[in-house]
């Protein structure tokens, strides 16, 4: 989990340089094309077949996961690279409000309103750390690209939700992620169509491929990392990325963020942290969460 994180964050700093040369389409389409080649040889060493049972479940996964991967990049692109990161990563805590409005709504007065306390703290707390991480950005021009970001992680979430409906449904996770990278292919490119398409000239273009080949890899660690260890502990260890994007960000970019700015990060963590336990002990089992 740690080395998929590390593999993500690096992601983001690839992510960052293309954006200065190729708008957010073609970024996605790019990588969704990579990343569906590269899944496409590994399911055929692997015996996997690419049929699938449930093309609809498949389907509504793309759409709110592309729609995720938009929203992230254009983020990673107007951000910096720390803030993009934390807001995608507000996904655990967006689970938890869904898992939380469920509860209410489904109790129909056999449990307690005050059983849901922890859990409506937790919610309350990320949310409050989303105000302080976003409170500068809508000083200036990077107010879309918070709104963005937010986006981002209410949309991952969405799709983690989906993701375990396709596990249930004994759908392999690189099938699901095929698929996925294939929505993603033909949105970017079909946004690229539209808004036109950047010269594939080097070096600019050479950031491309690491942005496919990273996701991919990144993936394959996330979900090794939850096949072969503790789900709570690999689900904490997923927020190491925050901090490699805070290094990478320090170091690459020389980004500057306020103190409100690294108090909401922390309180993000932080309440992703009690999120995923809580989640865990309502829902357990659940598979891994995606961030790419």
């Amino acid at each position: 989990m740690v080395l998929g994180a590390f593999l993500f964050a690096s992601m983001g700093v690839c992510i960052r340089f293309a954006s200065a040369h190729f708008h957010t389409f073609e970024i996605v389409g790019y990588r969704g094309l990579i990343g569906m080649l590269f899944l496409l040889v590994l399911t055929r060493s692997r015996g996997v077949s690419l049929a699938t049972r449930v093309p609809m479940m498949h389907l509504w996964r793309t759409i709110v996961g592309t729609v995720s991967l938009l929203a992230w990049f254009y983020a990673i692109a107007q951000l910096p690279l720390a803030t993009a990161m934390t807001l995608n990563y507000m996904s655990s805590v967006w689970v938890a409000a869904f898992l939380l409005g469920g509860a209410l709504l489904l109790q129909r007065g056999r449990q307690p309103l005050r059983d849901q306390t922890p859990l409506f703290l937790t919610v309350l707390i990320g949310f409050g750390g989303v105000a302080l991480v976003l409170r500068p950005t809508f000083d200036d021009a990077a107010a879309l690209g918070g709104l963005s970001g937010l986006l981002s992680g209410l949309t991952s979430a969405l799709a983690y939700l989906q993701v375990a409906a396709l596990s249930r449904a004994g759908e392999p996770e690189s099938r699901t992620v095929f698929y996925f990278s294939l929505g993603a292919a033909v949105v970017g490119l079909a946004g690229t169509l539209f808004l036109g398409a950047s010269p594939l000239t080097t070096p600019a273009a050479l950031w491309l491929i690491p942005i496919g080949l990273l996701a991919v890899l990144g993936q394959l660690c996330m979900t090794r990392a939850y096949a072969s260890g503790a789900t709570l502990v690999v689900a904490n260890l997923q927020y190491f990325g925050i901090a490699f994007a805070a290094l990478y960000g320090l170091a690459v970019f020389g980004d500057r963020l306020p103190l409100s700015g690294w108090v909401g990060m922390a309180l993000i963590v932080g309440s992703g942290v009690a999120a995923t336990f809580l989640r865990e002990r309502a829902v357990p089992r659940l598979p891994a969460e995606e961030h790419a």
